[in-house]
């Protein structure tokens, strides 16, 4: 690849720079071979070049998913070989709201030479992959079956909350806490509904109403601000003792995976001291929070009477014993 010490210095953080680079090579390559082989057609319009050539017509839709390229992407390059003279698009016979694309007579000429470029093309990358210890074909399946599993986003961001969880610590309540407490759970009721009396009976009193009736809080410190609260509530619902109630993260820390380390906190607790059913209330507006208790191991039960307006939706845990 010639001086290559930037990548060397860098390492696999830079690969879509030098996948760019190597990208961009070939393609350079591939236009000064078409025009080698009197092949009058731009290298990016290859993939559409290619199936038309297989087909007696195609939508644009077909080829978008043969060449797995989006719909835009491929109507652009169909309107670029169109205004070369390389294709036509015509009404379909049976559903004439579908165009269908076809390559024209001047495109059907190109075939005999570009099919002599195949052939020599194709010999010479058979002939190089054997020179190299790692076959790059083999490797690029490999590694798009991969990021086909669990993309490159998602995985850096499973690797970055993973990373920033180590900052993170669970703490039981304290009365220095307690302006904390309210404050986060009065931001997310206001920011989607309105705080209503049993709101405020709990968050002004959380020692009086939480701990001293058998409960506990706890919170997530990130680098030792206070960033989640999350509490387990002593209720007489049906046959639930303890509810997961009055969970909220500041916005500032979402994306960390604070909401799951508290609620196995909260989790734990409860399954400390013998709780059997874990019980909840929620909304539906709120589908990461659902999301969340789903992944906890909630399931949706049928309503009880609640002290809240905004809830339309309950759950319980089964806690075993593990």
């Amino acid at each position: 690849m010639g001086n290559n010490n930037f990548f060397d210095r860098v390492g696999k953080i830079a690969l879509g720079s030098r996948l760019r680079m190597f990208s961009e090579r070939i393609t350079e390559d591939a236009a000064r071979l078409y025009k080698a082989y009197g092949v009058d057609i731009q290298p990016k319009w290859f993939p559409v070049f290619y199936v038309l050539s297989k087909s007696d017509g195609l939508t644009i839709t077909d080829i978008s998913q043969e060449i797995m390229h989006s719909h835009p992407s491929v109507s652009k390059i169909v309107r670029e070989m169109a205004g070369r003279g390389l294709v036509t698009e015509k009404k379909g016979r049976l559903d004439k709201r579908k165009n269908i694309v076809r390559l024209s007579k001047k495109g059907r000429a190109i075939l005999p030479k570009i099919e002599q470029q195949y052939l020599d093309v194709n010999h010479v990358l058979e002939d190089t992959f054997t020179q190299v210890q790692h076959n790059l074909w083999k490797a690029m399946d490999e590694m798009e079956y991969l990021l086909d599993q669990k993309s490159l986003y998602h995985r850096v961001m499973a690797s970055k909350k993973e990373r920033e969880a180590q900052h993170v610590e669970v703490v039981d309540f304290s009365p220095k806490y307690r302006k904390v407490f309210k404050e986060l759970n009065i931001e997310w009721i206001k920011k989607y509904f309105k705080v209503e009396p049993a709101d405020l009976k709990t968050l002004d009193h959380p020692q009086k109403n939480i701990i001293n009736k058998g409960g506990y809080i706890k919170i997530a410190l990130y680098k030792k601000e206070p960033v989640g609260v999350c509490a387990l509530v002593p209720i007489r619902v049906a046959e639930y003792d303890f509810e997961l109630a009055k969970m909220a993260v500041s916005p500032k820390a979402q994306g960390l995976g604070i909401g799951w380390i508290l609620g196995q906190s909260i989790i734990g607790q409860a399954r400390k001291i013998g709780c059997k059913k874990l019980f909840l209330e929620s909304n539906t507006i709120l589908t990461p929070a659902i999301r969340l208790y789903e992944k906890m191991g909630f399931k949706k039960v049928m309503g009880y009477a609640s002290p809240y307006e905004r809830s339309n939706i309950q759950m319980e845990l089964l806690i075993n014993d593990k």
